[in-house]
Order: C-alpha cells, then sequence, then structure tokens
C-alpha cells in the first residue's frame, strides 16, 4: 500500500458516513414520518373602510374669551381674583367705589318725587280748568251767558292739560335718570359675563378706572374650539358636521366635529378657517387655550379595501409574501401591498377576504409544513 492510498482511506471513509446521515434530521418525527404541526398565530384577511386622510396642525381657541371692562368711570375700591381663580357667570371680579353713585341716586330719586308732584299739581289744576268750563258752558241759554267768559275758560282748560302733559313728560325723564343711576350703581359690582379662568389682572385697588378700561381677562374654558387653517382645495369638501380626529402632542387622541368652513381665503397661504368642536364625549383631561392639536382632516372618498395584518408579511428582498394556511398546511403567496391602515396593510393582489394567514411563528415555515392554531391567550 502507498503513502498516497493510506491518505485517502480515512477520506472516503469519512464521506460514506455523511451519505449514510438523513439529509433533515429535523424534518421527520423520531419514527421518520412527516415533520410535526408547528404552532402558529392565525388572522384572516378582511374587508374595511378606508379614509384617506391629511394632517392639519391647529389650535384650541376659547369660543368665549377677552377683556372685561368697566362701563362707568370711578376709583377701584376692591379687587376679589387673581389670575388663575375661576369664577362662575354673574360673579363679581372687582368693585368700585359706591359713594358718588349712592349720593347721584338720592338726587335723581328726590327730582322724580319732584316730578310726581308737578303732576299731581298739574292735574287739580287741569280738573279745576274742566270744571270752570262746565259750569260756564251750562249758562249758555241764559241771560248770565258771557261768550267772552266761555273762551277764557276754554283757553285755561288747554293751557292746564299742557301744563300736566309738560310734568308727565318731566315725570318720565326723572323715571329714566333714577333708572341710569341705578344702573351705574349696579355696574360698580363688575360681574363675569360667562363662566371661566381669570388670564389676567389689570387694575388694582386705588387705580381710577375710565369707561372701557380693562380690568380682568376672561377665558372660558369649558368652551373651546379648534381653529385649522385647511388649504383652499380641501376646505371646500368639508361639510359642517364631519368627524375627524385630533391628536395632542402627548398622544392623547379625541374625536371632533367640523361645526363651520369661514368663507373667506388668505391670498398669502391660500388657506381657508376651519372651526372644529370636540365631541362630548372626549375623553381628554381638559382642554387649555392655544393649546397646538393635530386634526386628521378626510381627502377622498372612503372606500372598502382588502386588509391584511402587518405581521403576516415577510420581506424577502423586493418581494413581499405570507403563509396562507390551506388544508392544514402553510402555503407561500406572494403579496402586493397598498398603504398602511393601522396595524395592517392594504392588499392591492395575491389574497382575497376571508384567506387565513400567519402572523405568529411564520419565520421559520418551510412551503408545506403541517401548522396548528396557537392557544388562545
Amino acid at each position: 500500500m502507498t503513502a498516497v492510498s493510506r491518505f485517502l482511506r480515512p477520506v472516503v471513509t469519512a464521506a460514506v458516513l455523511l451519505l449514510a446521515v438523513p439529509p433533515d434530521l429535523g424534518a421527520q418525527s423520531p419514527q421518520g414520518g412527516p415533520p410535526p404541526a408547528a404552532p402558529v398565530g392565525l388572522d384572516r384577511v378582511r374587508t374595511e373602510t378606508l379614509s384617506e386622510t391629511m394632517p392639519v396642525i391647529g389650535r384650541m381657541v376659547a369660543a368665549e374669551s377677552g377683556v372685561v371692562a368697566t362701563r362707568i368711570a370711578e376709583r377701584v375700591e376692591e379687587v376679589l381674583v387673581r389670575p388663575g381663580d375661576r369664577v362662575e357667570k354673574g360673579g363679581v371680579l372687582a368693585r368700585l367705589s359706591p359713594d358718588r353713585l349712592v349720593n347721584q341716586r338720592t338726587l335723581r330719586l328726590a327730582d322724580r318725587d319732584s316730578a310726581r308732584a308737578q303732576v299731581t299739581r298739574a292735574n287739580a289744576a287741569l280738573d279745576q280748568a274742566l270744571r270752570t268750563l262746565e259750569r260756564v258752558s251750562a249758562l249758555r241759554d241764559s241771560t248770565a251767558h258771557r261768550e267772552d267768559r266761555q273762551e277764557q275758560a276754554k283757553r285755561d282748560a288747554e293751557i292746564a292739560t299742557s301744563a300736566l302733559r309738560q310734568a308727565e313728560a318731566e315725570l318720565l325723564r326723572a323715571d329714566a335718570s333714577l333708572a341710569l343711576a341705578d344702573l351705574a350703581l349696579a355696574d360698580a359690582d363688575i360681574t363675569a359675563p360667562y363662566p371661566g379662568v381669570v388670564i389676567a389682572r389689570h387694575v388694582v385697588a386705588g387705580n381710577y378706572a375710565g369707561v372701557g378700561d380693562p380690568i380682568m381677562t376672561l377665558l372660558n374654558d369649558r368652551v373651546l374650539e379648534i381653529e385649522a387653517d385647511v388649504p383652499a382645495e380641501r376646505a371646500s369638501g368639508l361639510l359642517p358636521g364631519t368627524r375627524v380626529v385630533a391628536t395632542f402632542r402627548d398622544g392623547n387622541s379625541f374625536g371632533a366635529m367640523v361645526r363651520a368652513v369661514v368663507p373667506e381665503e388668505n391670498p398669502r397661504t391660500r388657506t381657508r378657517g376651519v372651526r372644529l368642536i370636540p365631541l362630548p364625549d372626549a375623553a381628554v383631561p381638559a382642554f387649555v387655550g392655544n393649546q397646538s392639536v393635530t386634526v386628521e382632516l378626510p381627502i377622498g372618498t372612503p372606500r372598502e379595501v382588502v386588509t391584511v395584518h402587518k405581521d403576516a408579511i415577510i420581506v424577502r428582498g423586493d418581494r413581499a409574501i405570507v403563509y396562507v394556511v390551506a388544508d392544514g398546511k402553510a402555503q407561500v403567496r406572494g403579496v402586493k401591498r397598498g398603504q398602511a391602515i393601522g396595524n395592517r396593510f392594504e392588499v392591492l393582489g395575491g389574497l382575497r377576504p376571508g384567506d387565513v394567514v400567519v402572523v405568529r411563528g411564520n419565520e421559520r415555515l418551510r412551503p408545506g409544513q403541517p401548522v396548528r392554531p396557537l392557544a388562545s391567550g
């Protein structure tokens, strides 16, 4: 035996042993039968309604907010609230000094009483003039009748009637002046026109406030809506009542509804203002004025699409496949994907509604391998 023969014999023996080993021990059962069924998670291909949306940045704005001003000119006697305080409608925010206003009302009350007395006196004078005219007229057919006396009685009655009308007008004027004094005294208490939170205080006790001067800035945080600038070509298709989803920066989402599309276009940005109101069941802790919010506005007509779970998709190079279960075995099928819809993909080809696909355990599957569903939970 040559040295070469002695070297080749162990190599040939090893090759013979390798050829005697089954090609895939893991693909057979211990008894040499078919491979065992692989436990997998399954899901069904289904039809869903797809609504395409466009994100638009908006902000929360108060339907009721602004400066609460004084209606009269007077010294500020007392400020009852501070920024951050919550007030109800009619709650007193500040109080003006009432001294001058009380005295003015007293004067107006005296003028009213004087006017009432004048009306009483004028009524009495008219009554007397009318009785005199009646007596003189009764003597018309007698020798005591004098034409000049009757004419004088008529003039006296007319003068008394005019005096009464003037006295009644003065009484109306006095009543109006008294009512104005009452209003001024009531306006000494500056109240909240709507419920809300005090944003800013513009006066302190001792300041003099003129008519129309700001006292407080108030914001009603219970009635807020969304203001968004939407491209004009998109805004024209929005209708009041359209429901959308809005999301804050922290991820909290809530439902909203289009209230109105403002019929005015910004020529610089080519946008139109859209106002939306949160739905009554909006599950968010609180709304804040000027808070940024992203609104998903619909940009197309909703359509029915076939979808498959994202976990069913296996990408191999530029090809996407899924394992479809038929007769208890996994079969490979190519699939053409569309856009994402939550945790699913739109299917443009390769699958039909009702197909059962593998979504868990599909990484090590082979075509034709038996499968069994994973136990629920």
